[in-house]
């Protein structure tokens, strides 16, 4: 081997461990995120549906699949900052009182300062910090104006509100798709970006979220629990006769073969400790990295 070709193996190999170094700082937030979510009964699913669809909006606008790649990974990471919200809000049932919205709204500033130099910080910030701007000036915590809001904050907005509209929560049923779809053609220039917002619109209406809605990841719906309501949540690594508990009113449900598809079904027991605590799906956050290995990729 030549001087010169060893230098190009000792190079490669850099190459090598820095993005490996990368992917587990990646896996590192995107399971902070997700223990995040799981602390909420309410919303199984939520970073993935926005994830995905953020993604698909993202390429119809024009985007490079690096970018666009980017843009999901943000919107999985985008509540970030709810590590900050107190259970009694994040797991409330009821709507929230004016006060209770209030600590709400810290959230993407919280989520900002947590990102607050992580090396990949600069890839998602501007989502984590302003998901919740408007165009009209109306949103938090800013205030910012239309342009003002970063592109990607403006895409994963519309996502956000989306997904929030058609899941299911105690108090309400998720909307069907074509009434959310309506409700953000009405408020486009108002709360979300004219021209993104109106090609999700079109999109959604030609069924390219349909797959996403009530889903928790790629061909795997969400469940609910009959008693109370809360989402029950399936990882792809769960099997026939693995258990699980609701984890808002701790009934013990088992995971029973159905014609196509695996159904939680009610035991008529309570839930152990074991069963109520929310596992991690290393499965599917795995998947995730590599799905975004090139938008951490940095500088070629």
């Amino acid at each position: 081997m030549t001087r010169s070709e060893a230098k190009q193996d000792e190079l490669g190999g850099l190459r090598q461990e820095l993005a490996a170094q990368r992917q587990a700082l990646l896996a590192s937030l995107l399971v902070s995120a997700w223990v995040v979510e799981a602390r909420d009964p309410y919303t199984g699913g939520h970073l993935w549906r926005v994830a995905r669809m953020a993604h698909a909006l993202a390429l119809e606008s024009g985007c490079a699949p690096r970018e666009a790649s980017r843009i999901a990974m943000a919107g999985f990471l985008h509540d970030l900052g709810k590590v900050g919200i107190p259970d009694a809000i994040l797991r409330k049932p009821g709507r929230l009182t004016e006060a209770e919205f209030e600590t709400i709204k810290t959230h993407p500033r919280v989520g900002a300062r947590i990102l607050s130099g992580h090396p990949l910080a600069e890839l998602v910030v501007g989502v984590v910090h302003h998901h919740h701007e408007m165009p009209n000036g109306l949103g938090y915590p800013m205030g910012l104006v239309g342009a003002e809001i970063p592109l990607d904050a403006r895409l994963v907005g519309i996502c956000d509100a989306f997904d929030a509209m058609t899941s299911t929560r105690p108090y309400r049923a998720g909307m069907p798709i074509f009434k959310a779809l309506s409700i953000i053609e009405s408020e486009l220039g108002r709360q979300f970006d004219p021209s993104l917002g109106a090609l999700f619109v079109r999109m959604g209406r030609d069924a390219a979220f349909d797959a996403i809605v009530g889903h928790s990841d790629e061909g795997i719906p969400l469940q609910h629990c009959p008693a109370c309501g809360p989402t029950l949540v399936r990882t792809r690594t769960v099997r026939a006769g693995d258990h699980l508990g609701c984890p808002a009113c701790s009934a013990r449900f088992v995971w029973t073969d159905a014609v196509q598809d695996l159904r939680a079904v009610p035991t008529g027991e309570r839930a152990s400790a074991q069963e109520l605590e929310p596992g991690l799906d290393r499965a599917q956050i795995e998947a995730l990295v590599l799905d975004w290995a090139d938008a951490i990729a940095g500088p070629e």
